[in-house]
């Protein structure tokens, strides 16, 4: 009997997990879906990466990390992750959801072979938008205002990639994305080295 509750309480556990997590995807492509011109992005990618929560923090010497998922054509094909190791003036930390749109297949086979990294050449528009309705951006061709749900952006394909971000919290006075390293699993997939 004791085993049987033990066990029953572990699946419910494992479950309600799966729909925390599942709520906190869904939630986070909803709000890019609501914010301004990144919206458009939805209606003609081939796929994207999604990241509800990357974590990223340093003085001097910073990092970030986030998991995330990767969708085709709208459908869930594999899971991914993103590290950042960077140095140079920084200081503070940060939380931040995080969206890459696919132009084409070309692009979308590029980051899913397994080892992707953005070059110092690609930069995202971040769109930092506060509780209190106040907003500010940073980033190329990008402007803000409104709340998180309404926020307008401008972004464009960068060798058929475009990168968005929404702040969630703290602040830091480096927002790059350059030397991100991406590995990806598709569904079902068993681990190799190309995808640790």
């Amino acid at each position: 009997m004791r085993k049987a509750l033990v066990f029953g309480l572990c699946l419910i556990t494992l479950m309600w997990a799966e729909t925390a997590a599942a709520d906190a995807y869904s939630d986070t492509i909803e709000l890019f879906r609501n914010a301004g011109q990144s919206a458009e992005f939805f209606k003609n990618c081939y796929g994207y990466a999604v990241f509800p929560t990357v974590g990223k923090g340093g003085f001097i010497l910073g990092g970030a990390h986030g998991k995330g998922r990767v969708y085709q054509q709208g459908k869930y094909v594999g899971d991914t992750s993103v590290t950042q190791v960077s140095l140079g003036f920084q200081a503070g930390g940060q939380a931040y959801s995080q969206i890459i749109f696919f132009e084409d297949a070309s692009a979308f086979h590029q980051f899913t072979r397994g080892d992707y990294e953005f070059g110092a050449d690609v930069s995202a528009v971040v769109i930092t938008a506060a509780a209190s309705a106040r907003a500010g951006t940073t980033g190329a061709t990008a402007g803000a205002s409104g709340g998180r749900k309404d926020a307008r952006t401008a972004g464009t394909y960068y060798k058929g990639m475009a990168v968005f971000t929404i702040v969630k919290g703290g602040a830091m006075y480096e927002a790059s994305v350059a030397g991100q390293k991406f590995t990806y699993k598709p569904l079902g997939a068993k681990r190799t080295s190309a995808n640790r």
